[in-house]
């Protein structure tokens, strides 16, 4: 049996999930808790750990379940090679290692660093609260200069990345 990664649309994993799970089908959707941020009041929700994917696996992945799978409501595509688009199943250590990585308990935070020329909002520092555009990026080091417009002047300022976010 094996492992693939099915893309789901936006926020369409659970059910995608409970569709895939009425066809017989093995699903795997991590999940990690979260802080959601109401209006009056934070609480602890659960949310997909890899928003917009899921794991379904096969025995075989043949074209009769290639066809239940892509024709599932939510379901985009199953993840493979670009070439010739050929699914490439996901190893059962890694699965195992997703799993541990859940169960385990640990707060787990998922981040998405700003690309160069994308808009990102500073969260930390005496500039938090101003937006602007990202110059530079070195995501290994965590650098990121992002250029403020300020009276029609560009200011570079040096962030780490926990100061900055993608707006």
């Amino acid at each position: 049996m094996s492992w693939y990664v099915v893309h789901t649309r936006s926020r369409h994993e659970y059910k995608v999930n409970t569709r895939l799970i009425q066809k017989n089908l093995i699903t795997f959707l991590p999940e990690i808790e979260s802080w959601s941020k109401q209006k009056d009041r934070k609480k602890k929700i659960l949310t997909p750990l890899f928003p917009g994917y899921i794991f379904a696996e096969a025995l075989t992945l043949d074209n009769e379940t290639k066809l239940v799978i892509l024709k599932t409501a939510g379901v985009v595509r199953i993840l493979g090679k670009k070439e010739n688009s050929e699914p490439i199943p996901v190893p059962d250590d890694k699965i195992e290692a997703i799993r541990r990585l859940v169960n385990s308990k640990t707060e787990i935070f998922t981040m998405q660093f700003p690309k160069e020329g994308e808009p990102a909002r500073i969260i930390d520092g005496p500039f938090a609260g101003i937006e602007g555009t990202v110059v530079r990026s070195n995501v290994e080091k965590e650098l990121f200069v992002i250029s403020i417009e300020l009276l029609q002047r560009s200011v570079a300022i040096k962030l780490k990345g926990f100061q900055i976010s993608k707006i």
